[in-house]
């Protein structure tokens, strides 16, 4: 990823009561949106920005409830094209509009929301050592922004689930860039997968899932891979395989296995049927040279949102991760 521009000064944002979420507040950050927890510790100990993965958004509250108990003022941001950003999108007809959702031609654009966030949390929370959350897709971009940013980036990394490489064979993956090097020059937005993503279908309450989210914004019937975005992902993931070396201290969580994204597999709730679990643990220590790995087992792709046993395993470990690793609040 090439150097980022200069971070913006932080602007004085519009607080408005969370219009999907109760006893959070968010506000517009250019073409992203930020949310927080409108309530903070008394003797705050850090803070912690989230980021989203694809056909996805922030409505983990529980894992906001889970940080505020371990000291740290929570913010989440949706980036651009997704989540609360996408609906103010539709509603402004602006220059977001007609642009699908999650797309890019660079995760670099999204180092810019980053960005803005990262500006915002540091002056409303000044002293404190800021912490990012990244779950997937917005794990690989959060990495190589973090990366780019070097020392002026966040003071520590969680990466849950994140998505380091493709799926598939060695042979499979050398093809599949090749194509997507040539489909997203050409055709940028064609679609080159779809598919239901059985993985949020059984995840949601009206399926007999633990968790309620807005099927708007996180779709069981999955969202579309567009050329340009998924060749915008593939350099990512070639550039990380050759090394980075992000500044702060890093903690990739995994499941201990991956399974089939598929309705007769009898581990939808105990796998990671996204993501291939191998490829994150061999590609974890190229993240940079403080890198602690955690393992849950039966954990679900997003970790927060695994059952109740290995959910709390990885909230305890993110907690210690913190706890140890994050830097003493400023005096």
């Amino acid at each position: 990823m090439p150097a980022l521009p200069p971070v913006p000064p932080p602007d004085e944002l519009d607080w408005e009561p969370d219009l999907l979420l109760d006893g959070f507040v968010s506000a517009r950050l250019g073409p992203a949106t930020l949310v927080r927890r409108a309530d903070g510790p008394a003797a705050p100990r850090g803070a912690v920005l989230h980021v989203h993965g694809y056909n996805d958004y922030f409505f983990q509250d529980h894992l906001a409830q889970a940080l505020h108990e371990a000291g740290h003022v929570f913010y989440a941001v949706d980036l651009r094209r997704a989540g609360r950003s996408l609906l103010r999108a539709a509603d402004d007809a602006g220059a977001e509009a007609g642009i699908p959702p999650h797309f890019t031609t660079s995760l670099q654009e999204f180092g810019g929301d980053l960005d803005a966030a990262l500006a915002q949390v540091r002056a409303a929370e000044p002293g404190l050592p800021v912490a990012v959350h990244a779950h997937s897709t917005g794990a690989l971009t959060t990495s190589m922004w973090s990366h780019a940013r070097g020392p002026a980036g966040p003071d520590a990394v969680v990466l849950d689930s994140p998505f380091l490489d493709l799926a598939g064979s060695w042979l499979s993956r050398q093809v599949n860039t090749g194509v997507l090097g040539v489909l997203g020059r050409l055709r940028p937005l064609a679609v080159v997968s779809t598919h239901p993503s059985i993985y949020a279908t059984y995840q949601h309450v009206d399926n007999g899932g633990r968790w309620w989210f807005d099927t708007r914004l996180k779709k069981p019937e999955g969202q579309p891979a567009r050329a340009a975005w998924l060749r915008a992902v593939r350099r990512a993931q070639l550039r990380l395989a050759r090394g980075l070396d992000i500044a702060c201290p890093v903690l990739v969580a995994r499941s201990s296995a991956s399974g089939p994204d598929s309705p007769d597999n009898p581990g939808l709730d105990r796998q990671d049927t996204v993501l291939d679990t191998r490829q994150i643990s061999r590609l974890a220590r190229r993240l940079g040279p403080d890198v602690t790995e955690v393992v849950v087992d039966g954990g679900v792709h997003d970790l927060a949102l695994s059952a109740d046993g290995p959910r709390q395993q990885y909230l305890e470990a993110v907690g210690r991760f913190l706890a140890e690793r994050l830097p003493a609040v400023a005096a």
